[in-house]
């Protein structure tokens, strides 16, 4: 059996038939022996559990703070010379300050295990032969599994087969648009996971086809274990906590300091030595701001409240006074700041202008468009959009990632007309004229730059950009790639 080693290398890179020797697996599955040795060798499918005692160090974490330390030795002391009501105070206002915290950031991580719990917890395996439902953290390297769309893909897998498979990886790569999928080898060199186009991962989930798939890691080794373990870590000390742990060191210096130079005069002094350690002791439990940690507590708890109004969740109460010092907050948008879901916002004419014709044509093309719709279809088709009654579809010259655009052919009355969409630059190479004012001109180099301009202010406003054309055709049985030439530039539709 391969070590968990040299299955976490960069398996995409390699060619399916070594990685079934390595994973010492076979396109038929596993059997149930087998499984059960892998799942004792590698571990389950899932993250590193926190510990049982998550809890207990939590609350120890907090206790030991050098400010809280000095409150208990005070109390201490008021209790070991007698002033029990000094000492049972001091000690249950630092209690309930802890305590507070503590429930704050109890609750916070108790949020974050009901929001794990929503995640799949099944998956279609070939085992022994048949396709069954198993869980997800009994699956092994070497396992095959079936995707299907809307499936949360259970671990990082080599594809076997497909079947216009599509899969989101926004909470992976952070690209909105989904991933067109595939079974062939990548080209020679190594390859980033973005760029895996013939593998799928954990924490990516199937948008449209199907597909078969050899798991290859498992659990933390995948490539969004890492990401987990990375945030796993402890955090690093926050500017706040910093402040706080020095504050609480320099009055326990100050109060030794002082204690030891009112006993040492004192002593000087020739007054008896219990009546001034008694009084130095004193001194020390006077000097400590016994509600200081209950008052930095009670406002940090009532900033984390008001955060959590807002849908914030606020794991650690320190956080907050690092939060409210931020100048610049620069974040991932997709399913973020976004929803994670496009909408078609623009339709304008090379000028930038809003056109209705851009949406005319364009709804044609992806109403009328009979291959895989992919969101930016989606979101079109979603939109308000003129009359299309008087429209028939003819013919469809399908969308390839060579030429990066996609053809209908509609009849309107006696006319037939061939509508494109696709990348702006590519939909350029075709035009001859371009619609300027409901009037068509030359796509001169002038014309042209202008479409551009339009085009990169469209993009540096955080649009995805379309180009749209269209071009007036002869009647005939089919048409072909040949057809898309000196075509009319209608216009851009920005999602």
């Amino acid at each position: 059996m391969s070590t968990r080693a040299t299955l976490a290398n960069d398996f995409w890179d390699r060619p399916l038939r070594d990685l079934f020797q390595t994973l010492e697996a076979t396109p038929a599955g596993l059997t149930s022996d087998e499984a059960n040795r892998r799942l004792r060798l590698y571990g389950p499918n899932s993250f590193v559990r926190e510990s049982r005692f998550a809890a207990l160090f939590s609350f120890l974490r907090l206790v030991a703070n050098p400010l809280v330390i000095i409150l208990l030795i005070a109390s201490g002391a008021s209790l070991a010379l007698g002033d029990r009501i000094g000492g049972l105070i001091i000690i249950s206002i630092v209690l309930l300050s802890v305590l507070l915290n503590f429930f704050m950031e109890f609750q916070a991580r108790h949020a974050v295990e009901k929001i794990q719990k929503q995640v799949a917890t099944t998956a279609a395996v070939v085992r022994d032969g048949r396709e069954q439902e198993l869980l997800i953290a009994e699956l092994v390297p070497g396992d095959i599994i079936r995707l299907n769309a809307g499936d949360l893909v259970p671990a990082d897998s080599r594809l076997l087969k497909v079947t216009d498979l599509q899969v989101r990886e926004s909470a992976l790569t952070g690209e909105s648009l989904p991933v067109e999928k595939s079974v062939a080898d990548l080209p020679s060199g190594k390859h980033e996971v973005a760029d895996a186009s013939n593998s799928v991962f954990l924490g990516t989930a199937v948008q449209t086809g199907i597909g078969t798939a050899v798991i290859v890691r498992t659990g933390r080794d995948t490539a969004f274990g890492e990401i987990a373990k990375r945030l796993a870590t402890q955090p690093p000390e926050t500017e706040f906590a910093r402040g706080i742990r020095h504050f609480g060191m320099m009055i326990t210096w100050i109060t030794m300091l002082l204690v030891l130079f009112v006993l040492l005069v004192n002593i000087i002094l020739h007054r008896p030595l219990l009546e001034s350690f008694l009084f130095s002791v004193a001194l020390a439990v006077g000097m400590t701001p016994e509600m200081m940690p209950m008052i930095i507590t009670v406002t940090l708890a009532q900033g984390a409240r008001r955060m959590t109004k807002k849908k914030v969740l606020v794991k650690q109460l320190a956080a907050i006074e690092d939060f409210g010092s931020i100048d610049i907050l620069c974040s991932d948008k997709t399913g973020t700041l976004t929803e994670g879901e496009i909408v078609l916002d623009r339709h304008v004419d090379v000028q930038g202008k809003d056109d209705e014709n851009v949406l005319r044509m364009i709804y044609l093309n992806s109403y009328f468009e009979a291959g895989i719709k992919s969101p930016l279809d989606a979101a079109i088709l979603k939109h308000v959009h003129p009359a299309i009654v008087e429209y028939e579809k003819v013919d469809e010259i399908p969308f390839d990632f060579n030429r990066k655009r996609l053809s209908v052919v509609v009849r309107h009355g006696a006319e037939h007309l061939l509508i494109t969409k696709g990348e702006a630059e590519s939909v350029f190479a075709i035009c001859q004229t371009v619609n300027v004012d409901g009037s068509p001109r030359p796509f001169d180099e002038s014309q042209r730059a202008h479409a551009a301009e339009t085009f990169k202010k469209l993009s540096a406003d955080g649009y995805r950009v379309l180009g749209v054309a269209v071009q007036k055709v002869e009647k005939q049985d089919s048409y072909t790639l040949a057809a898309e030439h000196d075509m009319t530039l209608v216009g851009f539709a920005a999602f």
